[in-house]
């Protein structure tokens, strides 16, 4: 099914909208609270982490966190923003935003100032990072494109391949500044995407076998990547081997024990815990408000996954199940990848914890992953016949399972589905 097919069932729910909403119907309450609490107590834990660095710094003790606040006010308006947008219009500008993207990713390689650690990250003095815009826009990207390539993905000349070259492409430039960390978690959502839209175990495999390939060839010639497995490895046959940065946060954690020292009182943080406002926050969390404060974060974050992946099982086509699941599974991925390092659970990753992190490009994106998120939400509201065939309180299942060869599933008799 070619382009056209997707311009006419873009445009078809657009035409069955005509149930009106006030903003509270509009808004996805639980989802709202959920990540209120995040970015709350985030907040509370950014002060905590930060007040002794910026005081040092000859700057305000409150500087980190107001800055995070006004950060926050910005992907809220995001947020809301694109409630209220239906998420179908954003094929006009689907790839143009990409293009941007990609054209800000070649100019942090090319004018982005270099940290500290020779990296080049952000434009604008750093204070904005296109890598952490860039993930969300793949989702967007590979939504879309899916969506219009659904019926022809078993193709490898239409399907699997010039996947892997859009986010070949865009991991690549990331690659170059270097992020390894932000690289492979585009690598990963592509795999994911692909996964979701109905892809093949076998390309599945084959994707799999050819990451693992390039990913043993940039450990083999990127020391950073190798000095970051080496860690890792190590720390897993004995944590007194690990890096520093997992010795810290275990060292907090211990002190934490189950109840916290108290919101404040972290000695880690001032002694030897790197980043703490931003890479390290978890284990901040884990020494303040001990095993209690840390479940109750994971319980946070569990909570943002059943109401991102319920949300995608009532939207009203393959388009907004991708993208509400494929923004919930990036969030996920995040935090279980920064929560994972503090525990060596995974190699030491830069990425942040999402809504809760010292950083305004991760805060803005995710909040308007958000958005978008509530956006699908409220489309299914407006439409509230529910999905074609399928039951609210069914089994959560976002892969088009019944695609058969080139044959439409719409003409495919209903006993040869699975």
């Amino acid at each position: 099914m070619g382009e056209p097919a997707m311009i006419n069932d873009a445009a078809a729910p657009a035409k069955k909208q005509i149930k009106k909403l006030s903003l509270r119907e509009s808004i996805d309450l639980p989802l709202a609270v959920i990540v209120f609490t995040l970015f709350a107590f985030g907040l509370l834990m950014v002060y905590s982490a930060s007040w002794q660095f910026a005081s040092g710094s000859g700057n305000s003790e409150y500087i980190t966190v107001l800055k995070q606040f006004g950060f926050g006010v910005l992907g809220g308006i995001a947020a809301l923003i694109l409630t209220f947008f239906n998420y179908h219009r954003f094929r006009r500008w689907i790839v143009p935003i990409m293009v941007v993207t990609l054209v800000m990713l070649l100019a942090v390689v090319l004018f982005g100032q270099e940290t500290e650690f020779g990296a080049k990250r952000g434009l604008f003095n750093g204070s904005i990072q296109p890598s952490e815009l860039a993930k969300l826009i793949i989702i967007l990207y590979l939504s879309f494109w899916l969506y219009s390539k659904r019926e022809v993905l078993d193709k490898w000349t239409f399907g699997l391949i010039p996947m892997m070259a859009i986010v070949g492409v865009t991991a690549g430039l990331i690659l170059t500044q270097p992020d390894v960390s932000a690289a492979a978690t585009i690598i990963f959502l592509g795999v994911i995407m692909f996964f979701i839209a109905g892809g093949k175990l076998k390309q599945l495999i084959i994707v799999f076998v050819v990451t693992a390939a390039l990913g043993f060839l940039i450990v083999q010639i990127n020391s950073n990547a190798s000095t970051r497995l080496s860690d890792y490895w190590n720390g897993l046959q004995n944590p007194e081997n690990a890096s520093d940065h997992v010795k810290w946060s275990l060292e907090a954690i211990i002190n934490g024990g189950v109840f916290g020292v108290g919101i404040g009182r972290s000695t880690t943080k001032f002694i030897g815990l790197p980043v703490a406002p931003t890479d390290s926050i978890f284990a901040v969390i884990a020494e303040e408000t001990g095993l209690v404060g840390a479940f109750f974060v994971i319980v946070l974050y569990a909570l943002l996954l059943w109401r991102g992946i319920t949300i995608a099982n009532r939207a009203k086509d393959d388009l907004g199940k991708w993208l509400a699941s494929g923004v919930t599974l990036w969030i996920m991925i995040e935090a279980a990848i920064n929560m994972g390092v503090i525990v060596n659970l995974v190699p030491f990753a830069g990425n942040a914890l999402p809504f809760i992190s010292a950083g305004g490009s991760s805060l803005v994106t995710v909040m308007a992953g958000i958005g978008i998120i509530m956006g699908v939400a409220r489309t299914s509201k407006l439409d509230p016949s529910g999905p074609e065939g399928t039951k609210h309180n069914a089994v959560v299942d976002l892969r088009r399972r019944d695609r058969r060869g080139s044959v439409s599933s719409s003409l495919r008799p209903s006993g040869n589905r699975k």
